[in-house]
């Protein structure tokens, strides 16, 4: 005769298939160098960045040129037809002239797009900081969706071990019936949670491979303090130095300045210089073609020149007030990083000694409760504080080797 499943059998197939099919993707994953490698390969953002890098090269190899811009061709036709005389008065003129550089305008067109083009080199290695913070803070939660998961299926164990035991005890008149009903509770408050655990950890999960390409995460437990002892910079000035958001707002300064020299240099239009050739046919004319040089020279004007030199200096000003506008945000983010790394390490310990406090006491007030010396619901919120304490202190733990890999992504280190 077939005998239905129990409840608590049906729930605990059901939480634990997803379960399984999470676990199976929790298998130790690549580096963090390894991982922020894999998002580095499809970043669009360093694609954007590297066609503006290339395009910059090619300015300052343009600004090489003998000349400021292409030839300019002219041509004139002119006869006496439309006078009605027709007497075979024809002019045919053509020329060819190419604009000139000003005194140091070439050299300072130059200064401009290479300056720019270090300016993107540096927002290459800013971006790639800044995609290295995303993959860690990624993958930081990823993993502590995953440990949450993990404490709500033992949490879960433990309640629907603690529900069948007071089923047992009710039917054989040996618990109250409230007592039991307690206890299935606290199994399904469990089941919730655990639902809910697993929703999490599917989500992080799933963001982190956006990022990746790839659904893995990686392996953030080999990273530690000893490794920030190793850094190559300890004092807070070399590490403000060496932060990329720093030397890209100084290389935006040189670019402004630059762009300042050019703008000096840019005076008055180019002048043209060329050469004009005719060709007439006119009655009786003992000549019929000529050769000459042409030029053109615009003078200065202050409606042109004041535009242009009040945008290079909006450019320098600003460029300046955002490079000590970035000093000051890397400073207080370092100073932040280094508190954050102390009140990790601190947070590590304490969590660690009091998850395993908990858990002996979750399992001594269980113990007690089989034997009638405590209630079902000290039991229960004694498990419930050992879960809770075991979550604390396993997500100090990844909070603690975040704060070790943040500290060496400040000093300039991918680990």
């Amino acid at each position: 005769m077939n005998r239905a499943i129990p409840p608590i059998v049906s729930i605990a197939m059901a939480c634990a298939l997803p379960w399984m099919a999470l676990a199976q993707d929790a298998r130790p994953g690549p580096s963090f160098h390894e991982a922020v490698g894999m998002a580095w390969a499809i970043d669009p953002v360093r694609t954007e960045l590297q066609v503006g890098h290339h395009s910059a090269r090619a300015r300052a190899s343009a600004a090489g040129s003998w000349f400021a811009g292409g030839p300019t061709l002219s041509g004139e036709y002119m006869d006496d037809h439309m006078l009605g005389s027709n007497e075979g008065y024809t002019t045919y003129q053509g020329g060819v002239s190419v604009p000139l550089w000003l005194p140091g305008q070439g050299s300072a067109t130059k200064q401009v797009a290479s300056a720019e083009a270090a300016s993107i080199d540096e927002q290459l290695n800013v971006e790639h900081m800044a995609l290295s913070i995303r993959v860690l803070d990624a993958a930081a939660a990823a993993l502590i969706a995953r440990t949450r998961m993990d404490v709500a299926h033992a949490l879960y164990d433990a309640t629907a071990r603690m529900a069948g035991n007071a089923t047992h005890a009710v039917h054989g008149g040996e618990l109250a019936s409230v007592d039991g009903q307690m206890a299935q509770a606290a199994m399904e408050n469990a089941h919730n949670e655990l639902a809910l655990a697993q929703e999490e950890a599917q989500n992080a999960t799933t963001a982190l491979e956006v990022l990746l390409g790839r659904p893995v995460v990686p392996d953030l437990s080999r990273y530690g303090g000893g490794d920030v002892t190793q850094a190559r910079f300890v004092s807070p000035r070399d590490m403000e130095d060496n932060d990329p958001r720093i030397k890209v707002a100084h290389r935006n300064v040189e670019a402004a300045e630059a762009n300042m020299k050019l703008a000096r240099r840019s005076f008055m239009p180019n002048p043209e210089i060329g050469v004009d050739a005719i060709h007439e046919k006119q009655y009786g004319s003992p000549w019929d073609d000529r050769v000459g040089v042409n030029f053109s020279i615009p003078l200065p004007s202050e409606v042109r020149n004041t535009p242009i030199m009040s945008e290079a200096r909006n450019r320098l000003a600003t460029a300046t007030s955002q490079e000590t506008q970035a000093r000051r945000m890397v400073h207080l983010e370092m100073m932040r990083v280094r508190e954050r790394l102390i009140a990790a390490t601190t947070a590590r310990q304490a969590t660690r000694s009091a998850a395993e406090n908990m858990e002996k006491r979750a399992q001594a007030q269980e113990r007690a409760w089989r034997v009638g010396e405590a209630s079902v619901d000290t039991a229960l919120a004694a498990r419930q504080a050992a879960a809770n304490t075991r979550l604390a202190s396993a997500r100090a733990e990844v909070e603690w080797h975040v704060a070790s890999i943040r500290m060496l992504i400040a000093t300039g280190v991918v680990p």
